[in-house]
């Protein structure tokens, strides 16, 4: 190349995880070496409106104060931001009232910090391919697979690992017969977990201790989600991450562990304690673990990463059970770059620091190709 690859940031979307794409965002774009690359910010508004957003990482923090005013968002009133194909490339075009069109140049990679519905779960990623512009992490498939938890349970039970008990309630099914609902869920035995099947950052998840709680927590997630997942507690079980890389040969390369331990009033690792600061989580980077878990676990989180034919990055979360026993809760192909999230910090301490990793990301990027792969 005879210019810096150029590196749309994307974030924002319309899925519930809004604000925590806009927070990775602002952790992300500091840290991409402008010397190395020429960086365009641009912002998915709630509504779906691309725009040409400022850069200015200030307000993509968690403000001070209480409720949805302290979250950062996109501004969508900004200059709107398409994307152009024509035969040789395809071209960032910016358009503002009362102004001709003008374009940025071409894209050489997309980031794709999205969380969620219409970003994490194959749309953007298969635009992307239809646009022909390479971007980082997981294609249509793998992203599909990975955020519905009921399929992704489906895939890694086939390649032999091992998932909890858990069972499908959709909005119609609800609305249809709701004591058939409840009476498949209560089968799994309580306390049980109620979430989005397409959802993350613990938005719209519930814990349910017994049968008259089931009700309240089935409306939540359906709020969330017309397809809601009902699964067996891992009563005991320590929470452990870890992360996993595409190695530059294709293959997987995995991190050291990291332990999340909640305390106060948290039963589970909800929203509050994974963003707000002012929350008491204790973390273990790395994981303190009995003598050959960590070798396993590793061992199964490059496992899921190929089972569900990931690319560039994934989170593998576990439950680890008083005997050493491990199964797999799920895997996150766009895992959090916020400064609390523990993707970036398992990677730091195995010796990858979070510049070299985002890096490392784009690299991995640009080195492939769109298409079938």
């Amino acid at each position: 190349m005879t210019r810096k690859p150029r590196v749309a940031v994307v974030f924002g979307g319309r899925s519930s995880e809004h604000a925590i794409s806009c927070v990775t965002a602002g952790s992300v774009l500091p840290a991409i070496d402008r010397d190395q690359y020429d960086v365009v910010p641009v912002g998915i508004a709630r509504d779906g409106r691309w725009v040409l957003e400022s850069g200015d990482t200030d307000r993509l923090r968690i403000g001070e104060g209480a409720g949805e005013d302290r979250l950062p968002s996109v501004d969508g009133d900004r200059a709107s931001v398409t994307l152009a194909r024509d035969v040789d490339s395809t071209d960032l075009v910016v358009t503002e009232p009362s102004a001709p069109p003008r374009t940025l140049g071409e894209v050489d990679v997309v980031f794709p910090l999205l969380h969620g519905p219409w970003g994490e779960d194959g749309t953007i990623q298969g635009m992307l391919e239809m646009a022909g512009v390479r971007y980082v992490g997981a294609g249509v498939l793998a992203s599909a697979v990975s955020m519905d938890k009921a399929y992704m349970k489906v895939v890694l039970a086939a390649a032999g690992l091992p998932v909890m008990p858990s069972v499908v309630v959709t909005a119609r099914e609800w609305a249809s017969d709701p004591q058939e609902c409840r009476d498949r869920s209560a089968g799994l035995g309580y306390p049980l977990f109620v979430k989005p099947a397409r959802g993350g950052s613990s938005i719209g998840i519930s814990k349910v201790h017994d049968a008259s709680g089931l009700d309240a927590a089935l409306e939540e997630a359906l709020r969330h989600d017309p397809k809601v997942l009902v699964e067996v507690c891992a009563t005991g079980a320590r929470e452990v991450e870890c992360g996993v890389l595409q190695s530059l040969d294709g293959g997987a390369e995995t991190s050291v562990p990291a332990e999340i331990r909640i305390t106060g009033d948290h039963e589970f690792y909800d929203f509050d304690a994974k963003y707000l600061p002012e929350e008491a989580t204790e973390l273990d980077v790395p994981a303190i673990l009995p003598d050959g878990v960590e070798e396993r676990l590793r061992d199964l989180s490059a496992r899921a990463f190929e089972a569900v034919g990931c690319e560039g990055l994934a989170r593998v979360d576990f439950f680890v059970f008083p005997d050493g026993s491990l199964v797999v809760n799920e895997i996150n192909t766009m895992p959090g770059f916020t400064p609390l999230s523990m993707f970036p910090r398992m990677w730091a301490a195995s010796g990858l620091a979070y510049p070299d990793l985002v890096d490392r990301l784009i690299r991995l990027a640009l080195a492939r190709d769109t298409g079938l792969r």
